[in-house]
């Protein structure tokens, strides 16, 4: 059974780095040769269908990143289904409350942890013990991106087999009254309480980074990182451009 690299470092404390953007096989090939830990599929925003997922896990299993998968709702089978297509994680959006957390991994595991549905899928080929090993190989994320999910934080965080508690900038900073704008110091002063309560409780916060950010994140205790890789093409490109308008000035 293929191991799974994020969940691996996670657990050894290290850092993971994951990254998100518009994806296919061979944008996912060309990832894998860097270096990175994972691919982020976007199934609640994004038109990610279940074929993709078989197709887009079978290349990121074959440079050994973890595959994860953002499904659109707490739904059971959504949960399961993307762990049967082959994804290695599952990322579930607006986990605000300790029941809604439950259900999660409810959804994900094998008895005797969950009821995830006994069918094993394509990460089961060739893999005898599948069913007794694969509680210990499926990565789940929960987003933390309400104001009722800081009010619940506690509770939630007694919760067993999530491995990430993710919190998420943007739609938090929406249910805090400040659309658009993650970076307003109420915004960001709520995602530092987040993650130190997160960390003194002994879990494994992540967040969404840039270049810029990096640094601070791994020392308020994150591990989990999240980068649109689309943000390096737009980097490259603007300083592309000024060199160009530059020289023929």
């Amino acid at each position: 059974m293929r191991e799974n690299k994020a969940k691996r470092k996670l657990q050894n404390g290290e850092v993971v780095t994951v990254v998100s953007g518009h994806q296919n096989t061979d944008m996912i090939d060309f990832m894998g040769s860097l270096g990175l830990d994972g691919v982020w599929f976007e199934g609640e925003h994004g038109p990610l269908s279940w074929q993709e997922i078989g197709d887009m896990s079978r290349a990121c299993d074959l440079w050994g990143m973890t595959s994860v998968t953002r499904v659109n709702s707490h739904d059971p089978g959504q949960i399961m289904r993307n762990f049967d297509r082959g994804s290695q994680g599952v990322v579930v959006p607006h986990v605000s409350t300790r029941d809604a957390a439950e259900r999660v991994v409810q959804a994900a595991k094998y008895a005797p942890i969950g009821q995830r549905g006994m069918y094993g899928g394509r990460q089961s080929y060739g893999a005898p013990d599948y069913f007794q090993k694969a509680n210990d190989e499926t990565l789940v994320i929960i987003l933390i991106e309400e104001q009722q999910a800081l009010a619940n934080l506690a509770d939630i965080l007694t919760v067993d087999h999530i491995d990430v508690f993710f919190v998420a900038p943007s739609d938090l900073a929406q249910t805090m009254g400040h659309i658009g704008n993650h970076t307003h110091p109420d915004v960001q002063a709520a995602i530092d309480n987040a993650l130190a309560q997160i960390v003194a409780a002994g879990r494994t916060p992540g967040t969404l980074v840039t270049d810029s950010n990096v640094e601070k994140y791994i020392a308020a205790g994150a591990r989990f990182f999240l980068t649109p890789w689309t943000n390096w093409v737009a980097q490259g490109a603007k300083a592309y451009q000024e060199k160009v308008a530059a020289a023929m000035s």
